[in-house]
């Protein structure tokens, strides 16, 4: 598969991080008001299913929520970079996407809210950063580069089919592929169904209860973020909760992936897999490696969970 689409278009971005950190960290909030919205107004989900995203032909979207019988959803359109917001009686609202402070999109979404008979109240704290000053207080300028942000989702509308073909080899339990505003990352976590051990929790301005939720049974997961912290740069990532011996150790492919012992987990850079000849392919084998070894390392009963054929070819 070639890196270029038939209308010229680069297929899989380049999305450094330093050239678009400011933006990216706006996005990051500007995003969990979003998530929050949907996480109010949807019954809870084992893991915290119910608060996530999903990337769409244009961006991130809730999906429908609820609104008593009523029915909303709202969409980040990363092409007309704009906020939209729909109900199920056709009502429609939203504003353009511009540089501003989180205080100012979190106000601007609001009165949308409330202009539209949709009234919500969210916890107003964000969740997964160090410094979590509330939103509605956070007015600090903030950029906004139409250029990247758009860039950083076709990344993500690549990642997403992806990890939907990988996903499908599977018939055990598995989250959808789905964007947790949190981190934030595209993940998909398959589960083997075996409880795990109580998760030490940690994570910044995140309850425990939350994190041990979300780890209650055993999980190999992968997925995408931006980057930053030990790695400073796009990147894929795959581990295990809790981690087999000799995870670590394990031998994977292709052979630009490393296990990151701050992280504790297989990390692929992102500029490995756009620049490759084969990008789905060079993905595709580091999810499937990394898999097979947290997998067959915890005796996991793989002859339960996976598909041998594609149903499709009998229909």
């Amino acid at each position: 598969m070639t890196n270029q689409s038939s209308s010229g278009t680069e297929q899989w971005p380049s999305v450094p991080l330093e050239a678009w950190s400011d933006t990216c960290a706006t996005l990051h909030l500007w995003t969990q008001i979003v998530g929050k919205i949907r996480l109010t107004q949807s019954p809870w989900v084992n893991h915290s299913w119910n608060a996530t995203l999903y990337v769409t032909a244009r961006g991130l979207t809730t999906s429908p929520v609820p609104h008593g019988a009523r029915v909303f959803e709202i969409e980040f359109d990363f092409i007309a970079h704009r906020l939209s917001v729909r109900t199920s009686e056709g009502e429609t609202g939203g504003f353009a996407l511009r540089p501003e402070s989180v205080a100012g999109f979190y106000a601007r979404l609001m009165d949308e809210m409330g202009r539209l008979n949709l009234p919500v109240t969210i916890q107003r704290k964000p969740n997964e950063v160090t410094e979590a000053i509330p939103f509605d207080r956070d007015d600090r300028p903030r950029s906004y580069d139409p250029v990247f942000v758009n860039r950083y989702w076709r990344a993500l509308a690549q990642v997403d089919r992806v990890f939907k073909q990988f996903r499908a080899r599977f018939i055990g339990k598995c989250s959808p592929v789905h964007y947790f505003w949190g981190a934030p990352d595209l993940a998909v976590t398959r589960f083997s169904g075996r409880p795990a051990p109580q998760h030490p929790g940690g994570i910044p301005n995140l309850p425990d209860w939350v994190t041990r939720e979300a780890y209650s049974h055993e999980v190999s997961s992968c997925g995408f973020w931006s980057g930053g912290g030990p790695v400073p740069y796009p990147a894929f990532y795959s581990y295990a909760y809790p981690e087999p011996q000799g995870f670590a150790d394990a031998a994977i492919q292709p052979a630009e992936a490393f296990f990151s012992t701050d992280l504790r987990e297989f990390v692929l850079p992102y500029d490995a897999v756009w620049q490759s000849p084969d990008p789905d392919g060079m993905l595709l084998d580091f999810l499937q490696t990394t898999y097979d070894a947290a997998a067959d390392l915890a005796h996991w009963d793989r002859g339960s969970l996976e598909r041998d054929r594609d149903p499709r070819d009998a229909l």
